[in-house]
């Protein structure tokens, strides 16, 4: 017989911890936020994006342009899934290029849908640089990618499911894992 566990590893008060300090790591990091682009993996990853530039801003003073980047398309996974519905992507006016663009997601997990980011980029420019910024690290790479800025690195087994949910799409902030055990 097989049965279920969730619990909460962060609540609202943790998230919002986690989304200070990531925004203050991301700016010490370029030196101030003048050369910055943040682009949000749809779609926890976009309202991630907007909480970090909003409290980037409350930090330097003023707003850095911020967007989304849709990755569908650019999945490899595309054959074994059924069709998906594009996101939006929106890329700010300023462009990207020369920028420093983070790139944020709400969980890193196999790496696939960040290496599928990467490619997105590399068709709508040249940024100086790209980070990654994410709220939970849950280990399990299938590709050489890491995170330059983790909010929370959460060790976790394969068959676990973690669950971002915030406020803006869930109506509530919390990261939750569900065991699967069996009785």
């Amino acid at each position: 017989m097989d049965s279920s566990r969730t619990r909460i590893v962060l609540d609202d008060s943790d998230i919002a911890r986690a989304i200070r300090r990531l925004s203050h790591e991301i700016v010490e990091s370029a030196k101030g936020a003048d050369e910055l682009v943040i682009l949000g993996i749809p779609t926890r990853g976009v309202a991630l994006a907007t909480r970090i530039r909003d409290a980037i801003a409350d930090i330097e003073g003023h707003s850095v342009p911020t967007g989304a980047l849709d990755i569908t398309l650019y999945r490899d996974d595309l054959r074994l899934r059924p069709a998906r519905a594009l996101e939006p992507t929106s890329i700010p006016p300023e462009g990207i290029d020369d920028r420093i663009v983070v790139l944020v997601d709400d969980v890193l997990f196999s790496g696939r849908t960040v290496r599928a980011a990467l490619d997105a980029l590399n068709d709508i420019g040249r940024p100086r640089a790209v980070r990654l910024a994410v709220l939970v690290d849950r280990g399990h790479r299938e590709l050489p990618i890491r995170p330059d800025f983790v909010g929370k690195n959460l060790p976790t087994a394969v068959g676990e499911q973690v669950r971002v949910s915030l406020v803006e799409i869930d109506g509530s902030d919390s990261v939750t894992i569900r065991d699967e055990e069996s009785a």
